[in-house]
């Protein structure tokens, strides 16, 4: 039984499970658009997959229906691909991406009135498979130097893509060569399924635990403090900790010369996204990404992390206004309390207005 079709298409749909799962949790532009582009790869048109499965393409639609799928894919993963960078669409790409689609469809007129003649192959794959196979390869830059940690079991997700994006563009030229086909078709099924491993990794598991035991004893509790260094002076240096997590503003090439070699930081900023730094472990996640910071920590606290402290918080109100902010600080709060660990809440009360400190009073113990 040949495996390979099979493997193809699993790769494919775990793909696309692992990046619509991404965009489910942080409700941005390129997780939507690059969960799009692996749902039409997961039903692209291509013989080699649907014909040992059962499913044939109607005679004489093939040719213009594969590549429909190829320039819709790469489309979609060049937009996800610049929102990743960009956090947003500037005119310069949406020109650039008009004149792609425009070409696009002008390829596929030229295909559907047989403007290449019948045997010409390569020729007619020439312009789509450089379209896909330049995307993938782009998209997986773009992955390793935005949202990837580097050195990491994530890493396999945009080797992966590059891997796959460069066999593609030899498609045109060995799809014909029958002995090396089989073997390219082989290759394409291992290197999607080592890009979907990667992806599982980054988007489900995308944190260790920490090494080392709890150093610094503090009563499972939640506590206001005015400033950082009052809170060393009832607490400790929470620096030293090794369960610590911090969600902070502080810049983190500042920050990490500080801290305990397994604490772990979620750098709260727009100006990046994902892994920055590896010990101590340092993420970028975007403010109105409540959602996904609070999976974060929840994830954190389930492999060991028991001390939580936030000096972002009148950052956070100003993104997502004081209420979703008070409701992210109960929610982890909560969790840290089941958990036997503690929470150090760090706030300017002058930044807060009378009813916004007494609801933080009433939550947390103000020392």
């Amino acid at each position: 039984m040949n495996i390979t079709p099979l493997l193809n298409l699993l790769s494919r749909w775990i793909l696309f499970i692992a990046v619509a799962y991404k965009a489910s949790k942080t409700h941005e532009k390129s997780w939507v658009l690059l969960g799009t582009a692996f749902f039409i790869d997961g039903l692209n048109v291509e013989s080699y997959i649907w014909a040992p499965l059962g499913v044939h393409v109607v005679k004489g639609a093939y040719d213009v229906a594969s590549k429909i799928s190829n320039f819709a894919i790469a489309i979609l993963l060049i937009w996800g691909a610049l929102h990743l960078k960009y956090k947003k669409s500037d005119f310069r790409h949406v020109v650039v991406m008009a004149v792609f689609a425009v070409t696009a469809y002008l390829w596929l007129f030229l295909l559907a009135v047989n403007a290449f003649g019948g045997d010409h192959f390569t020729l007619k794959s020439s312009f789509p498979s450089l379209a896909l196979g330049g995307s993938l390869v782009y998209l997986g830059i773009i992955l390793r130097d935005y949202a990837i940690s580097k050195h990491h079991v994530e890493e396999l997700f945009p080797w992966g893509l590059m891997l796959l994006g460069v066999l593609e563009l030899t498609y045109p030229f060995t799809r014909q060569v029958e002995w090396y086909s089989t073997m390219a078709f082989f290759a394409a099924a291992i290197f999607r399924l080592i890009a979907a491993l990667g992806a599982l990794k980054f988007v489900f598991y995308p944190i260790g635990g920490p090494g080392s035991t709890r150093v610094i004893d503090i009563k499972s509790g939640a506590y206001l403090f005015p400033d950082r260094e009052y809170a060393r002076e009832r607490l400790g240096n929470l620096m030293t900790e090794p369960t610590l997590v911090m969600v902070t503003r502080e810049d983190p090439s500042v920050l990490k010369a500080r801290l305990h070699p397994d604490a772990l930081v979620f750098w709260v900023t727009r100006a990046r996204e994902g892994l920055i730094n590896e010990r101590p472990t340092v993420y970028a996640v975007s403010p109105t990404n409540i959602g996904i910071l609070v999976d974060l920590i929840a994830k954190a606290v389930n492999r060991g992390y028991r001390v939580l402290c936030v000096d972002a918080f009148e950052y956070l109100t100003v993104e997502n206004g004081f209420d979703v902010a008070f409701k992210f600080l109960t929610t982890v709060k909560d969790l840290l309390m089941a958990h036997g660990g503690s929470v150090v809440l760090m706030v300017d009360p002058r930044s807060m207005d009378p009813r916004q400190e007494k609801l933080l009073e009433r939550e947390f113990k103000r020392d």
